[in-house]
Formats: structure tokens, C-alpha cells, sequence
């Protein structure tokens, strides 16, 4: 059976305090299934007391980190490297399409971002646009967001979205697993999950919102 992954990705909100509450709501409902994979990606400043609280409790929720450096440690101000961030997380965001926008990332850049994070044993989560996006070597996973998509209220269908998975997978491989991002919520996400290709959904806007990310797990669980 594929694993179902269920990735939250807060982009630059909430404070500490708002997601360690968030967290508190949303583990103890969190589906308790094998190939169910949860992670939450919050901001930079929060990563050391959310993962607390997820290990205190024992909550079934991996955690990430919206990027990293694709530099090791050393003289770079105002980077977070791989190597400082293993012991926090599981898997890092790489390549989303605000990145590449507002801070000029280009397909080099995130490549040098999956290796370092491949050295120290991250997992990279590539963000992909469309068929043409470079998918970086040794990168096992990637999010097909349609940049029309990403918090437009309008997702791609599940059966396209499914078709682009299907070629990224002929591409690169089927240990390839490849999740969809963009404008994912509790109305469509079964639609997303149920699909050959698809591995699962980055959710953004709808992450935000504690209830309806429980909805999101519970109906994902519920359909694979």
C-alpha cells in the first residue's frame, strides 16, 4: 500500500504560542495509520517547541521546515544549514514557487538544497510547477503545484493532476512519489488521495485552520 502524505505547510504565520495550540488540538485526532504520514511545516522560530510538544505527547506528526540553506555550516548569515536542522525534522520544503518568485531561486539553487539535505538524511520535498521542472538527482519527492492553483480557491482536477504525476513517475522512476499542492482542502481532498499517482497533498491556507485540518486527515485516512 502507498503511504498517504499530509503536509501543512504555515508559510509565514502563526506565533509560537498559536502553534503549539494548534498542535494540541490537532494531534490527539490524528488518525493513527501506518501509511498515514502527517508532518507540519511551521516557521523557523517555532520548529524547537512544536517538536516538544509532539514528543512529549507522542502525537503521530513528522515535522518540517519550509527550506534550508544549500550551503553547509559556516560563514552564512542568516541561513539555517541541513546539518543544524536534523535533529529537529523529518523533510524540508524545497523550491515552492514563492520561493522561486520572491527570493529568486532558481533550479541550481535547489538542487545544491536537496543534496544538502539529502547528506543529512532530510527528506527533500521538491516543489514542481509543470512537466518541465527539473526534478533535482537523489530527490524521491516532489509537490505538482500549479502556480495558477496555489491559494486561488481553484486546484487543478484530481484526474490532470494525476496524469502529470504519471508522467513525472515514467520519468524519474517508481520509488518517485509525487503529492499535490494548491488550493487542497476537506472538500477535495479524497478526490486527490484516491488517485493512482498521487501520494498525497501540501496544503497551505487550509493548514492553518486546526478543525479543518483534522477533516483533511480524517477523510484522507478514510480513503486509501
Amino acid at each position: 500500500m502507498k503511504n498517504i502524505w499530509i503536509i501543512a505547510n504555515w508559510k509565514s504565520n502563526k506565533t509560537i504560542a498559536e502553534g503549539l495550540d494548534w498542535v494540541s488540538k490537532v494531534g490527539p485526532n490524528i488518525p493513527k495509520k501506518e501509511n498515514l504520514k502527517v508532518v507540519i511545516c511551521p516557521t523557523f522560530s517555532s520548529l524547537s517547541e512544536i517538536k516538544k510538544i509532539i514528543q512529549v505527547n507522542g502525537f503521530p506528526i513528522m515535522l518540517g521546515a519550509q527550506d534550508l540553506s544549500p550551503y553547509p555550516i559556516g560563514a552564512y548569515t542568516g541561513a539555517e544549514s541541513a546539518f543544524l536542522l536534523k535533529d529537529l525534522i523529518d523533510l524540508s520544503i524545497l523550491g515552492h514557487s514563492e520561493r522561486r518568485k520572491n527570493f529568486s531561486e532558481d533550479d541550481e539553487m535547489i538542487a545544491k538544497k536537496a543534496e544538502q539535505a539529502n547528506e543529512s538524511k532530510i527528506i527533500p520535498l521538491v516543489c514542481v510547477q509543470g512537466e518541465e521542472t527539473l526534478v533535482p538527482q537523489g530527490c524521491n519527492m516532489i509537490a505538482y503545484e500549479p502556480i495558477w492553483a496555489i491559494g486561488s480557491g481553484n486546484p487543478d482536477t484530481p484526474e490532470s493532476a494525476n496524469k502529470v504525476a504519471g508522467t513525472f513517475i515514467q520519468k524519474h522512476g517508481d520509488q518517485l512519489e509525487v503529492i499535490y499542492g494548491g488550493s487542497v482542502n476537506s472538500r477535495n481532498v479524497a478526490g486527490f488521495v484516491t488517485q493512482q499517482n498521487i501520494s498525497g497533498v501540501l496544503i497551505g491556507n487550509a493548514s492553518l485552520d486546526a478543525d479543518e485540518f483534522i477533516k483533511i486527515c480524517q477523510i484522507a485516512s478514510e480513503n486509501f
